[in-house]
């Protein structure tokens, strides 16, 4: 019986013809789109994780304290809402991070008559304070010290890039359903053909006392097929495509978001594909509606 049915969905398929295709074309397109920009959200999402696993806030001081005052001012630091960690960095060993940094340029830094950096305060937030409100709590508070002469750090920079990730989602998803409309309403016009191609098949079936499900199911299966075809399109062109591209856009996602490489979509997302698909496909099959149906 699974194998007859299986079959006369084939054979509607081939009827449906290039409608049957255009159908394919569609899913394939609208997955594709939303499988797309979840491969982008979820390496952004990685980008945000990484950078508020790095998230570094400096404070910069007034004047250099003496070692004792130093040591309670970090105390102090430390018992903020929202700071992790916190450590104390003098004027001269700020002059050799810079030297560090500029490498073989360093020797610039000798024809200063005076160290011109302030000491400061580098802090590690906790991961309450490295949340878009605790961070600006903790910003707000930091700035109040009475030592502070000015407070720095990328917190706006990675909430700016976790907008990013959400608006790219919202977009995919919005783009991605426009398409997925389209897709339906394209099997669905692809079954109604079929309906009509086998309408004589249909109503001798009735006659002889056939279930009404033995008459549908083909038409849900033929959806069913169309969508599920389109999906695992969808990811071969996701595949080959992260394949291709990924080690090209390796560098510049490495300066650019500090990415050492870019993630394929995890295994429950794939499958969200393949199942919304299957959905796709069977929803169109379900809506078509031959003359007797109207």
């Amino acid at each position: 019986m699974v194998g007859f049915l299986i079959g006369e969905a084939m054979r509607d398929l081939k009827r449906a013809g290039r409608v049957a295709v255009s159908a394919i074309v569609l899913i394939t397109l609208s997955l594709g789109a939303v499988g797309a920009f979840l491969l982008l959200s979820g390496n952004l999402g990685n980008a945000v994780a990484t950078w508020r696993h790095h998230l570094r806030v400096i404070v910069y001081l007034k004047v250099e304290p003496s070692t004792a005052l130093a040591v309670a001012l970090v105390q102090r630091v430390q018992e903020i809402p929202g700071v992790g960690a916190a450590r104390y960095v003098s004027r001269a060993e700020a002059l050799e991070s810079l030297k560090k940094v500029l490498g073989k340029d360093a020797t610039v830094t000798e024809g200063l008559s005076a160290n011109p950096l302030p000491a400061s305060i580098e802090i590690t937030p906790s991961p309450d304070g490295a949340t878009p409100e605790g961070a600006r709590r903790l910003l707000e508070r930091l700035s109040a010290l009475p030592e502070a002469d000015d407070v720095a750090g990328g917190v706006e920079w990675v909430d700016k890039l976790a907008r990013l990730q959400r608006l790219v989602t919202v977009v995919g998803l919005a783009f991605g359903g426009v398409l997925a409309v389209a897709a339906i309403l394209t099997v669905t016009t692809a079954t109604t053909l079929v309906l009509h191609a086998r309408r004589h098949e249909t109503e001798i079936m009735r006659l002889v006392g056939a279930p009404e499900f033995t008459v549908r199911i083909p038409l849900l299966l033929q959806g069913l097929i169309q969508g599920l075809l389109g999906a695992a399109l969808a990811l071969v062109a996701l595949a080959v495509s992260h394949y291709f591209l990924a080690p090209k856009l390796a560098p510049l996602m490495t300066v650019a978001l500090g990415l050492n490489e870019l993630d394929f979509l995890p295994p429950a997302q794939i499958a969200a594909i393949a199942l919304a698909g299957a959905g796709l496909g069977a929803l169109g099959g379900l809506l078509a509606r031959g003359r007797r149906d109207v």
